[in-house]
């Protein structure tokens, strides 16, 4: 069986009455002998599983790479039963013995065969998906998972749940620290900009560009945006400056067509990052921009010539855009009428940049090198990861809250005042992650060791209140049994 990629470029010689109605790039799952039938209304599994396939944009998956992720566990999966004589689609104990023998496979089976397992969770997960659509659109006799009822937490509220009994339980993560602490983040941020960790002008640094790497880091830092978010940032996107300083975060409207998902979301940035970013556009940009021609490879397609622009879109070969529909490889054939490319980051040539992760994986390296040898290899998703921990760790202590009261009363930072004072900070921190649940968010905490973070917030209220106030809650736990 194989795995290509539907592509429609060239249908009309194909021998069909009308374009087949399936996405570009979507996955094919295609027999050996090129057959997805044995006889006319007798189809083979792989068809069926094709149409799942094509049914993934509309049940909440609408990015390829998802698409690609089932459509190889699929592969896989059809791949051994058919090695072994089993009906993808047929009797549920010959199913479910097939699967204790594929889990062996997965674990105990050759080197390049075996699975962690949080990739087989991960492709049970998807194959009682296809399992549970298959019975319920009538292709499947049953389905040959188990499942246990239970109950969890979602929202604060307490829910029907259940379990797959095919998945393995994994331990907690605890000692798996995926983010920087805050001394960690700002070495970091100074090191990109060619500073020692005091601040200082670094003599051995030689690189370029150090404007642009540490503003942009520090943007992520300080909004949590996934490396192609703010990759493909353009400079009409980036939140004008406030016309004086405030604690407050600033809003960070994102495109969709760059967010994960397509789903379109708000972060938020504070301050001091957004001044550092335009600060580079204003003079480091400026000047890798001035004198200089951006023309995108043919490759890339045709460029999309930029007028009038503004913070909602632009005209783009004379029709009049929204940023917000724009893809990355779109961004990238952007041309401003002087010849300039709007992406944010630019190379000191002009040309639009967006190798970061080069750039934080050789800073991490030189900072494990030159200053402090625990140092971790800095990925992009690390600072996103930090910058969670950091705002909730602000949340939780009242930081924001603080900051609100300050500028309660005042013009345009009145609503974000009133967002930080009411909300409940695991939903603020949802929506700056853009997570569609609470329960997301919950889990992507716990994952980042949020049991320091409480621990520390812990600490810090009770060095900071009155020993009556430490009191008053030690009383609400005597007599109490707590074995």
């Amino acid at each position: 069986m194989q795995l290509i990629n539907f592509s429609a470029a060239g249908w009309e010689s194909w021998d069909v009455s009308r374009q087949p109605l399936i996405r570009d790039r979507m996955p094919v799952l295609v027999d050996d002998d090129l057959r997805f039938e044995d006889s006319p209304g007798a189809p083979r599994p792989a068809l069926v599983a094709n149409r799942w396939l094509r049914e993934l944009p509309m049940n909440g998956a609408p990015a390829v790479r998802t698409w690609q992720n089932n459509a190889g566990c699929l592969r896989d999966w059809l791949r051994f039963l058919k090695d072994r004589g089993v009906d993808p689609l047929g009797d549920r104990h010959d199913l479910q013995a097939v699967l204790s023998m594929y889990a062996e496979y997965r674990f105990a089976g050759e080197l390049e065969n075996r699975w962690d397992m949080t990739t087989w969770n991960l492709h049970v997960g998807i194959l009682s998906s296809f399992y549970r659509w298959a019975r319920d659109e009538g292709w499947a006799v049953a389905v040959p998972f188990s499942y246990r009822a239970g109950k969890r937490m979602a929202d604060g509220v307490l829910v029907e749940a259940e379990r797959n009994l095919a998945k393995m339980r994994t331990p907690r993560p605890h000692t798996s620290i995926k983010y920087l602490e805050r001394d960690f983040s700002e070495l970091f941020v100074r090191v990109l900009a060619g500073l020692d960790p005091n601040g200082e002008p670094d003599r051995q640094y030689r690189g370029r560009e150090g404007a642009r790497n540490s503003s942009m880091a520090g943007l992520v830092l300080s909004s949590g945006l996934r490396g192609q978010e703010f990759t493909y940032l353009t400079v009409h996107e980036v939140p004008p400056l406030p016309a004086r300083p405030s604690p407050v975060p600033v809003l960070f409207p994102l495109a969709h067509a760059v967010t994960k998902g397509q789903k379109p979301r708000t972060s938020w940035i504070s301050y001091e990052a957004l001044a550092d970013v335009h600060q580079y556009i204003e003079l480091d940009r400026a000047a890798s921009a001035e004198g200089f021609a951006w023309r995108p490879p043919s490759k890339l397609g045709k460029p999309l010539v930029v007028e009038e622009p503004d913070w909602e879109g632009a005209y783009l070969n004379g029709q009049r855009r929204s940023w917000r529909q724009l893809s990355p490889s779109e961004r990238l054939r952007l041309v401003a009428v002087n010849g300039e490319s709007p992406l944010v980051g630019l190379q000191s040539s002009g040309k639009p940049f967006i190798d970061y992760a080069t750039v934080f994986r050789r800073t991490s390296a030189r900072i494990r090198d030159r200053f402090d040898p625990r140092f971790p290899t800095v990925a992009r998703h690390r600072l996103r990861h930090s910058m969670a921990m950091q705002t909730l760790e602000w949340l939780i202590t009242g930081y924001y809250r603080r900051a609100a009261e300050l500028v309660k009363g005042t013009g345009d930072d009145a609503a974000m005042a009133l967002y930080l004072t009411k909300s409940d900070p695991m939903l603020v921190l949802r929506d700056l992650l853009g997570h569609q649940s609470v329960v997301s968010t919950e889990i992507y905490i716990a994952r980042l060791d949020v049991t320091r973070l409480y621990g520390d917030a812990y600490r810090q209220v009770t060095e900071e209140s009155d020993p009556a106030t430490v009191a008053a809650a030690d009383a609400e736990f005597k007599g109490e049994d707590l074995d």
